[in-house]
């Protein structure tokens, strides 16, 4: 079930840079129940693929410097029988 924690965990840290409510990278990393440096890693991981995210230490918080949009899913669905192969 690791999967479906990271994939909560990274959208919740999608929304939260969204609203510019993040809070210090300390901040951050007790709201996910993750290390500081795990967040690091986590929002390097993201830069990596584009998120234009930033920090600014003046407002205490990180948010995107552009209009960006991010969605991660799984959808669960128990099959009837005429969707059955």
């Amino acid at each position: 079930m690791k999967l479906l924690e990271q994939i909560e965990r990274i959208n919740r840290l999608h929304e939260l840079i969204k609203h510019r409510r993040t809070g210090t990278p300390d901040q951050l990393a007790q709201r996910l129940n993750l290390s500081t440096s795990m967040v690091y890693k986590l929002i390097d991981e993201l830069k990596l693929r584009d998120a234009p995210i930033v920090y600014s230490r003046q407002l205490g918080t990180y948010y995107y410097s552009r209009s960006f949009q991010m969605k991660i899913s799984i959808d669960f669905k128990t099959l009837t029988e005429e969707e059955m192969p």
